[in-house]
């Protein structure tokens, strides 16, 4: 296996139509489906960055920052910004696309990860390689939210 590798090797990238039946009552992308959308690419992420089955155990920072409509074009990227030892945290960024390719950010989520083995027992994943200061300042971003997971944890939150 492989023990390190990089925030390329997993990003991963998820374009949708909007549709009728994904539609809420306000006439906006359902939350649901868009947190379908995003577990699902959390999924993949975590997938390819440790090569073993994954499981969500955590969404954090869930922030909608604006909606979408029937018919947007949808743009939901996901990438690693920190690793434990068998759990992943994955950035997930939700865009809408128009026509000439321009995309405007709708939604932000972090995604905790963790890798099974083939027994459904937590499994060590590949360190990540960071590569810019921006990789950097994900990872230290993913230190403190890490943290403050466990704080909340212990306190029965």
């Amino acid at each position: 296996m492989i023990k390190e590798k990089t925030t390329l090797d997993s990003r991963t990238e998820h374009t949708q139509i909007i549709m009728s039946s994904h539609i809420n009552g306000s006439g906006r992308l359902f939350g649901g489906q868009l947190l379908e959308w995003i577990d699902v690419v959390a999924g993949v992420v975590g997938r390819r960055h440790s090569g073993y089955n994954v499981v969500t155990v955590a969404i954090d920072n869930l922030q909608f920052k604006a909606g979408a409509h029937k018919n947007d074009i949808v743009v939901v990227i996901g990438k690693i910004t920190y690793v434990g030892t068998s759990s992943m945290e994955v950035r997930v960024d939700t865009y809408v696309e128009d026509n000439e390719g321009k995309r405007r950010p709708i939604n932000r989520a972090y995604v905790v990860m963790v890798a099974l083995d083939e027994n459904e027992h937590p499994v060590k994943v590949p360190r990540l390689v960071l590569e810019s200061e921006s990789e950097r300042a994900e990872w230290e971003g993913g230190l403190k939210r890490a943290q403050l997971r466990k704080q909340r944890k212990n306190e029965g939150f």
